[in-house]
């Protein structure tokens, strides 16, 4: 892009940032109006996930307010998961990440589908003899070895979830067949799972884990449990997955 497109394209985004404060409550805060309208451009993609959002000294002058505003709404779209600080004192847009409930997928295609690129950081992966706990989730006698994956989940280099999956050793015989999605791995051995079911709680980050998803400890989770089935009924999977509820959604259809 040019230099005189990128400044055209800044120009129609500022007035479309005051047009979009002009119609919001006149009674709510400059700073709330401000957000809602950065909010609403990302929403509308004028400001593309990743780019820059305009600085605080630009804000401030063609939207006639002070910066003390500015920078409270910026903070107000960081809190939400919609923005993230870079360095070099650049503002981008974050794109949340969107789970459909009634879909049996694994974390990589939901990415995938969503226009981003999936990757890992692996903590562990290997097999081991499962816990009680484990053992139980996959109806398998105590003792019973399993392979266990615990990894960093990314999309587009940033992490978003820690994963922990368990996976019964007579159906994936070596860890290492994992390299980047379970899913595909059990496709190979023809053992996709055939359905499954999860409960979803809420949680907070511990320090351990806000170091790894570098965010703030106490940040907000989603924890995901799921167990899916073979046709035959045989458990493949128990998987807890703990999402950084600042930038995962979960959504639903609801029909009458």
């Amino acid at each position: 892009m040019t230099e005189r497109a990128e400044q055209t394209g800044a120009t129609a985004l500022l007035d479309r940032l005051a047009a979009g404060m002009e119609s919001t409550d006149d009674h709510s805060p400059i700073y709330a109006r401000l957000a809602l309208a950065l909010a609403q451009a990302i929403d509308d993609g004028h400001i593309v996930r990743g780019g820059s959002l305009p600085g605080e000294r630009l804000l401030a002058e063609r939207l006639n307010i002070s910066r003390v505003s500015v920078r409270r709404a910026i903070a107000e779209l960081e809190s939400d998961g919609r923005v993230s600080r870079r360095h070099g004192a650049r503002t981008v847009a974050v794109t949340r990440v969107r789970k459909d409930l009634p879909n049996l997928t694994g974390f990589s295609q939901d990415i995938r589908a969503r226009g981003m690129e999936p990757s890992v950081s692996w903590i562990f992966r290997g097999a081991v003899v499962g816990s009680l706990h484990e053992t139980m989730a996959l109806g398998l006698p105590a003792h019973s070895e399993v392979i266990r994956l615990i990894r960093v989940r990314l999309a587009d280099g940033s992490p978003i979830a820690l994963e922990r999956a368990v996976v019964p050793k007579s159906i994936l015989p070596d860890a290492m067949l994992v390299t980047h999605s379970l899913y595909d791995a059990l496709a190979s051995l023809n053992a996709t799972p055939h359905h499954g079911f999860q409960r979803i709680r809420a949680d907070v980050m511990s320090a351990a884990e806000a170091e790894l998803l570098q965010a703030a400890p106490m940040t907000p989770m989603l924890v995901a449990d799921r167990r899916c089935f073979l046709e035959d009924g045989r458990a493949v999977e128990f998987t807890e997955t703990r999402y950084n509820g600042r930038v995962y959604d979960f959504i639903s259809d609801l029909h009458i």
